[in-house]
């Protein structure tokens, strides 16, 4: 015994002695009113100082594993030794008490039952931003001012709704974007995923049905699914959303609500046209269905004009948008944080769900990011990080051109691009081919509503180099061309 003693530098001496005397406690190894070495002798059996030893046992006492008797020495308290190690009763199959909604969250986990990419390989599958352009120093500089001014604050509980400061911060943020904020509110989340989850757990559900389009974000998909809802995707077309498609569902069935990404559409990278936008949201209210729109990276365009989101092209007296806003794909995915404009008395009860789900988001991640924000950085670095992006990005369609077999590319902006082969060309089996080869993507199936998508990928550029972009997708092509 106490020979597997490892030390390390990084932590205190005495934590590490008395979480190791702790683990030989709470095992069995050491039993109920054992008598426990001498400081002296644990020291030199564990070759650190004395002094070590007495803080350790010092802080063992204090937390009620060991009692020390008067010219005796230090013993094991009987109710500790061995807790873990007598079983009560047989061990539960948790599988047979697994409910639907458990079964579905794993059965549509990616991370899971996606694709894996070996060390090494050459990964197309991700759209997160790229580390290396995070701003860090300025990260610093934002988290020591907003401790220096409230951080005994920051480190409480929180508010459900959210850091005012942030809120006021994103309200203007949204007018800026043309939005009429007269009659809304807003809502701080723990990103887009807590925020559309929350959204679909408020509203009725009167025909389990929601529209959307064909392909769309697979993260939405899998909640949808989770909600209980029937998904109707609408085919789409260069500038959108087919119009005459979604007229035809809308006269086919009644509907709850409708899940749209207008701009840099995940996973095909279309930007909606503003006409189309206005005549979408006609249609949709028309027939008095709420709208969720999902705000995905709107900031990320590379050329071409601003077009106003679908909650500013619905007009001031309108509130049937839901927007669900986050800086996840621009900015850090570590602070979580994203947010929902929408009605007022929508927030109200939204509020009122997010308290009893979670209590608040962290107050330490919104606090960090307003100061960020504040502080002006935001804009530097966006500039900064959308010439990379669109660098990337034009490498990537020059590449798909020259090595490609493909029937068509989209993608006007973001973080990826979607690649459509000829119909009957399958590329699972690409994929199966391509990993063989070090290089992985996303296959376009998993963003259908339908089944569909079979001839369809979605290759993700922004944490490739340049290098792997070129060789990655030239390999893609050769194996592709193998199959055509």
């Amino acid at each position: 015994m106490y020979l597997d003693f490892r030390p390390a530098n990084d932590r205190p001496a005495y934590i590490q002695v008395k979480d190791y005397m702790k683990r030989l406690i709470t095992t069995g190894a050491l039993q109920a009113d054992q008598k426990l070495p001498s400081t002296r002798e644990l020291s030199a059996l564990l070759h650190i100082g004395r002094n070590t030893v007495l803080s350790a046992y010092a802080d063992l006492e204090n937390e009620g594993y060991i009692y020390a008797v008067k010219g005796q020495g230090h013993f094991v308290v009987p109710s500790i030794s061995g807790a873990s190690v007598h079983p009560v009763g047989k061990p539960l199959d948790w599988r047979l008490r697994l409910n639907d909604y458990a079964r579905l969250a794993e059965e549509n986990d990616l991370m899971k039952h996606g694709i894996r990419a070996e060390k090494g390989a050459i990964s197309f599958t991700s759209i997160a931003p790229d580390e290396k352009l995070f701003d860090l120093q300025n990260v610093k500089r934002a988290f020591l001012d907003r401790m220096s001014l409230e951080g005994d604050v920051l480190l409480n509980y929180g508010y459900a709704k959210g850091y005012k400061p942030l809120i006021d911060y994103l309200l203007s943020y949204m007018e800026n974007k043309g939005v009429n904020i007269q009659g809304k509110d807003m809502l701080i989340t723990s990103g887009f995923t807590e925020a559309l989850s929350l959204v679909l757990s408020t509203l009725n559900k009167n025909h389990g049905r929601i529209l959307c389009e064909n392909p769309t974000h697979h993260t939405a998909i899998k909640n949808f699914k989770m909600h209980g809802y029937d998904i109707t995707g609408i085919e789409m077309e260069p500038d959108g959303i087919s119009l005459t498609g979604l007229a035809r569902e809308l006269s086919n069935r009644p509907y709850d609500l409708a899940y749209l990404v207008p701009s840099y559409h995940n996973p095909t990278g279309i930007v909606m046209s503003h006409q189309k936008r206005l005549e979408a949201l006609r249609l949709l209210n028309d027939y008095e269905i709420p709208v969720i729109e999902d705000g995905f990276n709107e900031e990320l365009r590379y050329s071409g004009s601003h077009i106003a989101p679908l909650v500013a092209c619905a007009g001031g007296e309108s509130n049937s948008v839901i927007y669900l806003g986050s800086f996840s794909k621009i900015l850090f995915p570590g602070l979580r944080v994203g947010w929902v404009l929408a009605d007022k008395t929508l927030i109200d009860y939204l509020e009122s769900v997010k308290r009893a789900r979670s209590i608040h988001t962290s107050t330490l991640d919104q606090s960090l990011l307003y100061q960020y924000l504040y502080n002006g950085n935001f804009e530097r670095y966006l500039k900064r990080a959308k010439a990379e992006y669109k660098r990337k990005y034009e490498l990537a369609i020059r590449c798909c051109q020259e090595w490609m077999p493909m029937e068509r590319l989209s993608g006007d902006g973001g973080l990826h691009v979607f690649i459509e082969f000829d119909r009957d060309f399958r590329t699972r089996e690409l994929l199966a081919a391509c990993s063989a080869k070090g290089v992985v993507f996303t296959p376009g199936d998993i963003f259908y509503t339908d089944g569909g998508g079979h001839h369809t990928l979605r290759l993700g550029f922004s944490r490739v180099s340049d290098e792997n972009i070129e060789k990655g997708i030239r390999i893609i092509g050769e194996e592709a061309r193998k199959l055509v």
